[in-house]
Order: structure tokens, then C-alpha cells, then sequence
């Protein structure tokens, strides 16, 4: 389980049903990933013995998100439309037209011209070398009442340089073992990293002879960890190194990228679990202090739960997203990793923002030893409402996001009048619908903002918040003024 997923153990009472009122579809997620792994690596030496806000705070973090293990069909999607006075017709507005067929990689449909390898990670021109939170730095013997070596024969010196697909520095691992089993554990992230770059950067027969259930490397490494062989362990290693850097230098793993438009979850959870482990766990704690019966309430929504909200708006990578409410940022992140688009969030809690852009910094140096292309990140604090960047690019986001779980009424209210301004066509995603169940069109109501909001409820499952491991609701809500224009000319919705 990752630290996202297990975070939710110890949430409270599950989230309480919505209202009966707005048709529900249910929407199922698939996460069966038509994967491409792609190298051309030596055989190995036999020589050689064988890795925001919601209802309730989060409680614990953990240091490896993995995808829902719930596989999910789509139904055709239905939408909830508003009624008039006098009249609940059909709306006039054309059907889109049909989207070209694109290579997808766990179910998901995004822009078929994004480029996904960083042509900066690729190219030694500055030698690769730019500031990053190490393993080592978070987990180390000096840090005598968390860390004891993993090796205890092989002596007091023992650390590793890790080489990733890109042409950027290697990264330092301290061989030690936690004392407590949900801290960092550098011997778990060392072969876990070794499989995700087998599995997605390499080509097939490379990748077979890696995880090759007998002689594979992989294989070879767990055994060595796992009999305490220290000395085997730390060459098997230098194996590793020495075979992607070969597989780089000829160009197999770039071109492995370039045939690919889209990122599988599993090395999007990877890169975010790498960046949250080294920046926000070990501050953690500082996410508890919040206010009961305030919008100041803190909590996630898991990477699972965000890629099927990317899924069902179609979110691409010449779009603009707004995280209203972001807390430490991770929507944000996987917004322009996984679909590269311009990200926008603004969180109030200061704590939250402190690790926000801690956590920014090392998700830019992560996506480098990863060789990835990400879109821009843009973190704002203070009052969403107040902000005037924020203000600003609302009326060009194409989808936002609001955790609106926990808000109070009032907030929720001053939040939609904004939707006025929001373009057509722009959809806004929410724990809770910004329409009243029953909201009619009527001439006193005419300059409601929820007049021109169409909104469908859907469905989540479990594993897909950290404050509770209950399926709940939450809306898409999307903008569209025809029927208040059809009311204020001809006195019906149409």
C-alpha cells in the first residue's frame, strides 16, 4: 500500500450519501495499462548472486502510492440538466465531434502531439548536476533513533549511487533499514525504481532479460538484499548503472519515450511518491494542526481518484487546470506530469504552502533524473477568492478542481458567483454540488450563477481520499449559459 492509500486507515465516519436528486452515473475507472516497455542491455554477469482540504484530516503519510486495484468500465456519459418554468427540453447545443484514435497507456486520452522526453534531462551540456533531496539525506545513521545499516558485516561505510534513464546525476542511497516500518526505506525504493524504469523506458527484450525470473538483475538484487549479501548488492548496482547508461548513450530509451504520448500511473505515483517521501513526510506532522468547523481542514485526494477526474474531463496538455484549495500541491504536480498541462493552485493554510513548494522544487529535480517534460506549475497562497493571479486565470481554466468537502456554506457561495466568469465549456470539479437539489430557472433568479451550471454526479470508490476508505460522490459541473439565454429570450429553457 502507498503512503497515500494508507493514510485513509485511520479517517473517520465515511462520507454521507448526496441527495437522490441529481441523476447519478457511475463512472468505473480502468486502469489496465496496455504498457510499453522497451533496451538493449548486456546479459547479466551469472557471477554475480542476486528491488487538501476535505471532512477530515490525514493521519498518516506513507511512502508508496500504487493504483486502485479496482478495475472500472465506463458508462456513456449522461448529464443532469437544469429546468426551467415551463419547460426541462433537450439542449441545442452541437455534439462534438469525434476525437481521432490515440495511443492510450492506462485508459486515459490526452494530447497526441505531447512531447513526453525532456530534451534538457537528455543533454550533458551542465554536466547534469542541479540541487535535489538525496535518499541519503533522509535516511541515515546520524539519524541513530530511526536508521541501523541493512548490512551490518560489510561495516559503517555503506552507500550507493543510483543512475536514472535521463543523463542527469546519479542519486546517493544510505544501505540502512528503518526502525519503524512507515518510515523511508531506501532498500525498497532502490529495486522498486529499478523495475519502473524496466517496465516503461526499456524495449521488450531488454526488459525480459532484466526481470528474467532465474538470472535477471532484478531478481538477482532482492535475493541479494534479502540474504543480507551487502557486497552483492552494491555491484549489482553498479550492473544497473552501467546497462541504462549504455542504453541512454545509443539512443534506446529516448527513442523508447518519443514512440510514447502518454505516462503510465504506476511511474506517475513513483515520481510523486519520490518527491512526497523526501519533502512532506518528514514534516508531516505539520499538516495535523488545523480548525474543526473551518475551511482550514486538510486532506488528499489519492493519484488513482485525480487520474480518472483527468479521464472524465478530457483534461489535455494545451489546457489550463486550477486547483482551488491545493495543500501541499500534489494535484497540481500530477496535472503536469501526467497530462502536461498549465497548472494553477492556491491553498490558505501556510504550512501547507511551506511544504507546497518544497515539494515543487523536488518534483522538477525528480522529472530530470526521470527525463520527463512537465507543464507549468504555478503555486499561489492566500484566499483563492482574494488572489488576483488566481482571479485572473480563471476565466481561461478549462477544468478546476475544488475539495470542497469541508467548506462552509458561505464559502461555497462567494465561490460560485465566480463561476460567472468562468468560459463556456469550463468544468468544475467538487466533493459537493455548487447547485441546490431542485434548482429551477425563474425570472426572479435570473442572475444566479447556478443557472448556468449543468451538473452530473458520479461515483468514486475506495482508495480514492485519504480521510476515509468509503466510496462516495462528487460532481462535474460544467458551464454552459444556453439555457439561461434561452429563458431570459423566450421566457423557457431549451
Amino acid at each position: 500500500m502507498s503512503f497515500f492509500s494508507l493514510i485513509q486507515k485511520k479517517g473517520s465516519k465515511p462520507i454521507p450519501p448526496a441527495p437522490n436528486s441529481i441523476r447519478k452515473e457511475i463512472v468505473h475507472s480502468s486502469s489496465n495499462a496496455k504498457k510499453t516497455s522497451f533496451l538493449k542491455i548486456a546479459r547479466p554477469n551469472p557471477a554475480v548472486p542476486g528491488s487538501r482540504r476535505t471532512g477530515q484530516k490525514a493521519t498518516k503519510d506513507r511512502n508508496r502510492p500504487t493504483t486502485s486495484d479496482h478495475v472500472r468500465k465506463r458508462k456513456k456519459s449522461q448529464q443532469t440538466r437544469l429546468v426551467s418554468d415551463s419547460d426541462s427540453g433537450e439542449s441545442d447545443t452541437p455534439a462534438e465531434a469525434p476525437k481521432k484514435r490515440t495511443k492510450v497507456i492506462n485508459g486515459a486520452r490526452k494530447s497526441v502531439k505531447r512531447q513526453l522526453r525532456s530534451v534538457t534531462a537528455f543533454s550533458e551540456d551542465d554536466h547534469g548536476m542541479f540541487p535535489m533531496v538525496h535518499a541519503a539525506d533522509i535516511a541515515a545513521l546520524d539519524k541513530h533513533t530511526k536508521y541501523r545499516l541493512a548490512f551490518p558485516q560489510q561495516g559503517d561505510q555503506q552507500a550507493v549511487q543510483l543512475q536514472y534513464p535521463s543523463a542527469s546525476q546519479q542519486e546517493t542511497f544510505n544501505l540502512v533499514e528503518p526502525l519503524q516500518k512507515d518510515d523511508f526505506k531506501p532498500l525498497e525504493d532502490i529495486p522498486e525504481t529499478l523495475e519502473i524504469v524496466t517496465n516503461f523506458y526499456l524495449p521488450p527484450a531488454d526488459a525480459a532479460v532484466f526481470k528474467d525470473d532465474s538470472h535477471g538483475l532484478l531478481r538477482r538484487l532482492k535475493r541479494a538484499r534479502d540474504k543480507k549479501d551487502g557486497a552483492a548488492f552494491m555491484l549489482l548496482v553498479q550492473e544497473w548503472n552501467d546497462a541504462i547508461t549504455e542504453a541512454r548513450l545509443d539512443g534506446r530509451i529516448a527513442r523508447v519515450l518519443d514512440e510514447s504520448t502518454e505516462l503510465d500511473l504506476k511511474l506517475i505515483e513513483r515520481i510523486l511518491t519520490q518527491t512526497y517521501a523526501r519533502t512532506v513526510s518528514p514534516r508531516v506532522s505539520t499538516l495535523r494542526q488545523y480548525e474543526n468547523g473551518t475551511d482550514n481542514v486538510y486532506g488528499e485526494l489519492l493519484p488513482n481518484f485525480v487520474s480518472e477526474i483527468f479521464r472524465i474531463t478530457e483534461l489535455g496538455s494545451k489546457h489550463v487546470f486550477v486547483d482551488l484549495g491545493s495543500g501541499v500541491g500534489n494535484v497540481i504536480l500530477q496535472a503536469a506530469l501526467e497530462v502536461g498541462c498549465e497548472s494553477w493552485g492556491c491553498e490558505i493554510m501556510e504550512n501547507a504552502c511551506v511544504l507546497a513548494k518544497l515539494q515543487e522544487q523536488e518534483f522538477k529535480a525528480r522529472c530530470r533524473l526521470w527525463g520527463l517534460a512537465i507543464g507549468d506549475i504555478n503555486l499561489e497562497s492566500g484566499d483563492f477568492l482574494e488572489n488576483q493571479k488566481i482571479i485572473n486565470v480563471l476565466p481561461k481554466a478549462d477544468v478546476i478542481l475544488v475539495n470542497n468537502q469541508a467548506f462552509t456554506p458561505e464559502l461555497n457561495d462567494r465561490l460560485t458567483s465566480h463561476f460567472l466568469d468562468l468560459k463556456e465549456g469550463c468544468q468544475v470539479v467538487s466533493l459537493k454540488s455548487f447547485v441546490p437539489a431542485g434548482h429551477r430557472i425563474t425570472s426572479r433568479n435570473l442572475n444566479s450563477a447556478y443557472n448556468v451550471l449543468e451538473v452530473d454526479e458520479k461515483r468514486y470508490y475506495s482508495a480514492c481520499v485519504s480521510w476515509t476508505d468509503a466510496p462516495g460522490s462528487y460532481y462535474v459541473s460544467r458551464k454552459d449559459s444556453s439555457r439561461l439565454r434561452a429563458f431570459s429570450t423566450h421566457g423557457v429553457a431549451v
